[in-house]
């Protein structure tokens, strides 16, 4: 049987990557633990697409950090309204712009906000460990923060409205990324100067792949930390602000 099964001669790249290839093949298809294999990872790329925050294990440890911690949520009422509109997830529902409408919030530097984004198992994972790295570096260079945003059915311009509403002068979103094959619970941060209403992707600066086997928490801090430091100086964020932090960062 086994005589059944050709091998790929690129076969011990696999050793250096998580990525799908040199599977083999058996006669005109893959083999079939390659093929049950792919059909799993798809299952689970699909149910981290559907997932749900883990709203009281998240919303508890966001409030170790000493800061607000404010529930707010889209205008998808659903997850199902979410993968259907995802004008909805860019727009706060109406409750919760009138509860930003009603705070007293003082300029602040930062707005953090954590979204469940397209893989709310990325954000039960690994956004509180990104924040836990990233807030002592901030303390340290004496950044005024906002209250921290937990936001159910969010997208990434979601964060412009809650950061110009608290008057922030650059908004952070960290949220599950679109699973992939190999990682159904990656996280992206998102960083935007100047958020408002009516941005685009043009305006902002992504850092992806945020996870153990990917790119690391403390990793992910020091680039974004990067980022952000530049966005203040400059007083830009987006296409007109170039990422060196690879040098930067191995100093």
């Amino acid at each position: 049987m086994a005589d059944l099964i050709h091998t790929d001669d690129w076969e011990y790249l696999r050793q250096h990557t998580p990525a799908r290839l040199a599977l083999g093949r058996a006669g005109h298809s893959l083999p079939t633990r390659q093929l049950l294999a792919f059909n799993m990872d798809h299952a689970r790329a699909r149910d981290a697409v559907h997932s749900g925050l883990d709203m009281p294990k998240v919303k508890s440890e966001l409030a170790t950090f000493g800061l607000p911690v404010l529930h707010l949520r889209s205008q998808a009422a659903d997850r199902r309204e979410y993968l259907l509109r995802p004008d909805y997830g860019r727009q706060l529902h109406e409750t919760s712009r009138k509860q930003l409408d009603e705070g007293q919030y003082p300029p602040t530097d930062l707005c953090i906000v954590v979204a469940d984004g397209l893989s709310a198992q990325a954000v039960n994972h690994h956004a509180v460990e990104v924040i836990k790295e990233l807030l002592p570096i901030l303390k340290e260079k004496h950044w005024q923060l906002a209250p921290l945003c937990l936001v159910e059915q969010g997208r990434v311009a979601i964060a412009d409205e809650i950061g110009e509403k608290l008057k922030a002068r650059m908004v952070l979103i960290l949220l599950g990324e679109r699973p992939g094959l190999s990682s159904p619970h990656s996280l992206g941060a998102y960083l935007t100067y100047g958020p408002r209403v009516g941005l685009t992707d043009e305006s902002r600066n992504c850092v992806s792949n945020i996870r153990p086997d990917g790119l690391t928490y403390e990793r992910a801090a020091e680039k974004i930390m990067y980022l952000l430091q530049e966005m203040k100086t400059l007083g830009l964020s987006g296409v007109g602000l170039k990422d060196d932090s690879a040098g930067y960062l191995s100093d």
